[in-house]
């Protein structure tokens, strides 16, 4: 027995040694693979970098300076009627199908929907041009967009050729956006045969066929006995969270007896609803443009009761439980109430503003580098410049906006400007006034942007121009909003229609010229935390045009190092 036991015992220590060889074995397996992982993400990390935006600004050893960023906007204003001036030009079958074949294989216009595609189809001009005709201007401002309809046109910048166009291709798209200097000359080759839409023609297209389509909504919304309590302002935000969605013939839309949680209104063609009777499929009805299915979809949990397919091409508009839920209660949500804030403020920056004049502020000089003995300069815009100045009686700083009155006048700015310096006498915020930032910074930098959105969206203010060139820090670090020039004033419910903006940060409906109102500072916020994090914004390009072609994609690639949070409030915010 003694001898059984003692061949245990050792049967059992060279067990335990084994065992422990094991665990020392897997110990070091798992700090290998720790090892590997952090290689892997570090690896990942670099591939976006390489892949993904251009990183300038961001924590390099060595950085680059990078320009700031222009806003940009259309000047002139849509006419309040909104009606399209230029007539109707018919043109062939086979000019209709080369220009919308053009317009096709144009990153920007691609992205149209077919209803702004055929309406431009019709409204382009026909121009005939000589051989040494001058199109368009090198450093000259446009306001046409141009199809090449047969013949050659060379293109030449600073003197250089750079390419050659011909049947089909377009050019001068920007000018149809905005005000922008042409960055090239375009002369005529040959002969040559050009259609032509102004800025004012398509913004007049894109605009009135956004109002038109809004109005549908809004007026099919109030037939929903679900909805037809809610306001005007709760059923515009329904509408700006609905997406255009599209059926073919006889795909089944909803089908009885699945779960259901999303509503839908038939914008164009019909749609034939069945029922299952005595194992039978039996027609109930059919219904078309205006009508709607699925509304209980939106209150409560449910199955569905009939079946709907689509009868030809079906195009609805349709927004689910989820989103439902998280548009409505917002405009019920107070987030503070700043009345005595408003009532009780008499800051020593008030009292000290209130007597200052413009001749007793002295420039702040630079005091070494290149520009020493020059003005400060904050910033550039596309008007005039801002720079930093002081007073010799206090030492306060202030940034001072000095603008070209003539370009003003040319322009017709005079009321935009003064309505710029009414906005900022009329706000008072703890929270108004490049690079990579660690997630926590970020975090801070985001809340003192949400908390001056919150003070002007409730005096019903849009900025309309957030990125980081617009962003300031105090003398203890709190960040602080700059540069009201895009800032407006707008009744919940309502929409605008001017094209203002950043080209990164620009809202898809400001693009589209659909209508925008508060919701683009929220879009421009979900960029802004982006390039936070990233150090570039999502969507950016060296050329204007692919980044609206991108923005219209809403296509976001996130880095591997960006956590779920910030994915998902980004994700939310750029929807």
């Amino acid at each position: 027995m003694e001898v059984k036991l003692k061949e245990l015992r050792q049967k059992l220590e060279k067990q335990c040694q084994v065992n422990q060889e094991l665990q020392n074995h897997n110990q070091n397996l798992e700090k290998r693979l720790k090892e590997k992982e952090k290689l892997l993400e570090d690896l990942q990390s670099r591939l976006y970098e390489l892949e993904g935006p251009s990183q300038k600004g961001s924590n390099e050893v060595v950085q680059e300076v990078r320009e700031s960023r222009t806003a940009v906007m259309a000047l002139e204003p849509i006419p309040e009627d909104l009606d399209i001036q230029t007539t109707k030009v018919k043109k062939t079958a086979s000019e209709k199908a080369q220009i919308m074949k053009a317009m096709g294989r144009n990153d920007f216009l691609s992205r149209l929907d077919e209803e702004q595609i055929s309406m431009m189809v019709e409204m382009l001009i026909s121009l005939d041009r000589c051989p040494g005709d001058k199109i368009i201007k090198e450093g000259t401002e446009g306001d046409s967009l141009y199809i090449v309809a047969a013949g050659e046109l060379k293109v030449t910048q600073a003197g250089r050729d750079l390419r050659t166009l011909t049947s089909g291709d377009v050019f001068g798209e920007l000018a149809i956006l905005y005000n922008c200097k042409r960055t090239a000359s375009v002369t005529a080759a040959t002969a040559v045969k050009l259609w032509c839409i102004e800025r004012q023609t398509y913004r007049s297209i894109m605009t009135s066929k956004s109002k038109k389509k809004r109005e549908q909504l809004m007026g099919f919304l109030k037939t929903a006995r679900t909805l037809k309590g809610l306001k005007d302002e709760q059923l515009s935000n329904i509408i700006d969270s609905m997406e255009e969605v599209r059926f073919q013939d006889n795909e089944v839309i909803v089908r009885e007896g699945a779960e259901g949680d999303t509503f839908y209104i038939i914008l164009k063609g019909e749609v034939l609803v069945t029922k299952k009777v005595n194992g039978q499929q039996k027609v109930i009805r059919k219904m078309g443009q205006g009508e709607h299915f699925g509304e209980l979809a939106l209150i409560r949990a449910i199955l569905r009761t009939a079946t709907c397919t689509a009868v030809g091409d079906v195009t609805c508009f349709s927004i689910d439980k989820e989103l439902f839920e998280e548009t409505i209660p917002i405009e019920s949500l107070e987030l503070h109430d700043d009345s005595e804030l408003e009532n009780t403020v008499t800051s020593e920056k008030e009292r000290l503003v209130s007597f200052l004049k413009l001749k007793d502020l002295i420039p702040v000089l630079y005091q070494e580098g290149r520009y020493q003995g020059e003005p400060v300069t904050l910033g550039l815009g596309g008007f005039g410049r801002v720079e930093l100045v002081t007073t010799l009686l206090h030492g306060k700083y202030f940034a001072k906006k000095k603008v070209s009155k003539k370009l003003i006048v040319e322009k017709r700015q005079g009321p935009h400007v003064i309505f710029e310096k009414k906005i900022l006498q009329d706000i008072d915020c703890d929270f108004i006034v490049r690079g990579r930032f660690e997630e926590k910074i970020a975090v801070f930098v985001t809340a003192c942007v949400v908390e001056a959105f919150a003070y002007l969206h409730k005096k019903n203010i849009m900025y309309r121009d957030l990125k980081p060139e617009n962003l300031m820090l105090d003398s203890k670090g709190f960040v602080k909003l700059v540069d009201f020039g895009f800032a407006k004033e707008l009744r919940r419910g309502q929409k605008t229609y001017s094209f203002c903006g950043t080209p990164e940060y620009m809202a898809p409906e400001i693009i589209q010229n659909q209508g925008h109102d508060f919701a683009a500072d929220f879009w421009s916020l979900g960029v802004l935390v982006f390039e936070l994090l990233v150090g570039s914004p999502p969507f950016s390009s060296s050329e204007p045009q692919k980044i609206y072609a991108r923005i219209l994609d809403g296509v976001m690639k996130f880095p591997p190092y960006m956590g779920e949070g910030a994915r998902s409030l980004i994700s939310k915010l750029c929807r």
